[in-house]
């Protein structure tokens, strides 16, 4: 058998990732959703979040004069101009400010139950928990901007964050859907949450919502968060039998239509888990350790292979470099892949940026460790002190696309070839 060179694997990666993050495009997801919802009703359109415009305009191209009005909220700068009939907000992102508020008063204005024979549109991508935002009576944005700090200052995570979200807001957890009722909503997601809950995703404001007291309470004695207990006593669950979702996009369509485009490039395909998360370090171990039982006896991953992976992993910081989880996972695979011949290794954010930089990843193999050597750097040095970026940038390794619209988690990806 001829090996397949690494300017091949290469430029294979590249054909791989770029289909993978166009499958996963607003534009590509709504209309795929559409076909599959087939509306039938007049519409009242509401995006919220930073896929938002994207979102809608797709929406507006293929169901054009069926949508009577609507709303798009979507985070300061991500609008690109006007949309039909379609009202355009920008507002805060990741912190709630008076725009959100304002936003979101039109958006139930727009959807109030008197509105009867119409049918709501709900486009929902990531972001949207801060952008869209209805304050129960009593709540002020003074306190919400208070507990939402005291949140993230205190290590919660984005589930226990938007748990105590919901408790304070009219529109979260259901509660939007409540709001619409009886009218019909046709829901389409990008999920940026592993897992796909939709309670978590932009905090479910079309989405049934248990509300248990007592997990309520847990979180908020965890955090000292001081949180009146006649106010978690009040939560009631919400359903949302008025509902109907699809999720257009998430890190599981990612990686299968990345397996399809290598499979199509001759590449025997192996998605081998699309939720990872915790330290790059440790991910990049797993990842190498899988790379060695390509081809071997027994194992379960013939060459030449692609070994796919899509998540949200973390990096510990220690140094004070500039990059990303991405960046950081690509130059720790070219310490490990360092004198591998015929290895290609991609980690790429879904929404093209990493980190506090403009690149969206990295891409390396076994010469990249070396060739940052070559040119004057240390290498072990720079991922030491989490500066990825200067790394990959020496290496001729970075991946960079632009912002995308999107937002569906990370793609990995391992090409060996025969």
């Amino acid at each position: 058998m001829v090996n397949i060179t690494n300017s091949t694997l290469r430029k294979d990666a590249e054909k791989i990732y770029t289909a993978a993050l166009r499958e996963a495009m607003p534009e590509e997801a709504v209309r795929r959703a559409l076909r599959e919802m087939r509306p039938v009703e007049e519409l009242v359109l509401v995006a919220i979040g930073k896929a938002a415009w994207r979102m809608a305009k797709a929406a507006c191209d293929e169901l054009g004069e069926r949508i009577a009005c609507g709303a798009v909220i979507t985070k300061y700068g991500h609008s690109e101009g006007p949309i039909a009939n379609l009202s355009i907000y920008e507002a805060g992102h990741p912190i709630l400010d008076e725009k959100g508020l304002e936003a979101a008063k039109a958006a139930l204005e727009l959807t109030k139950r008197e509105s009867e024979g119409r049918a709501v549109l709900f486009l929902v991508s990531g972001g949207g928990s801060a952008l869209f935002e209805s304050l129960l009576p009593g709540v002020t944005l003074e306190y919400m901007r208070g507990l939402n700090g005291r949140l993230l200052a205190c290590g919660a995570d984005i589930q226990e964050i938007n748990t105590i979200r919901k408790l304070f807001s009219a529109v979260k957890g259901g509660r939007f859907a409540r709001h619409c009722a009886p009218s019909k909503i046709y829901q389409i997601v990008l999920s940026d949450v592993l897992g796909d809950d939709l309670g978590s995703i932009a905090s479910g404001p079309a989405a049934p919502n248990p509300a248990r007291a007592e997990d309520i309470r847990h979180i908020n004695d965890k955090y000292s968060l001081g949180i009146d207990d006649k106010v978690i006593e009040g939560q009631k669950p919400v359903e949302t039998p008025n509902v109907t979702t699809v999720m257009a996009a998430n890190v599981r369509i990612l990686c299968e239509t990345a397996a399809r485009r290598a499979e199509e490039l001759g590449y025997n395909a192996y998605i081998i888990d699309d939720a990872v998360d915790g330290d790059v370090e440790e991910l990049a171990e797993r990842i190498y350790g899988a790379s060695k039982l390509a081809g071997a006896q027994d194992s379960p991953y013939r060459r030449p292979c692609a070994l796919i992976f899509g998540g949200e992993p973390t990096v510990r910081l220690k140094g004070k470099g500039l990059g990303g989880r991405n960046q950081e996972l690509a130059l720790i695979m070219a310490k490990y892949l360092a004198g591998v011949e015929g290895m290609v290794f991609v980690s790429c954010g879904s929404d093209g940026t990493d980190g506090p930089t403009e690149a969206a990843g990295g891409m390396t193999d076994g010469s990249t460790w070396d060739l940052i050597s070559k040119r004057g750097a240390d290498p072990a040095a720079l991922l030491a002190d989490n500066d990825s970026n200067r790394a990959l940038e020496i290496g001729d390794s970075l991946i960079v696309t632009g912002p995308t619209g999107t937002n569906v988690n990370d793609l990995m990806l391992l090409l060996v070839d025969r």
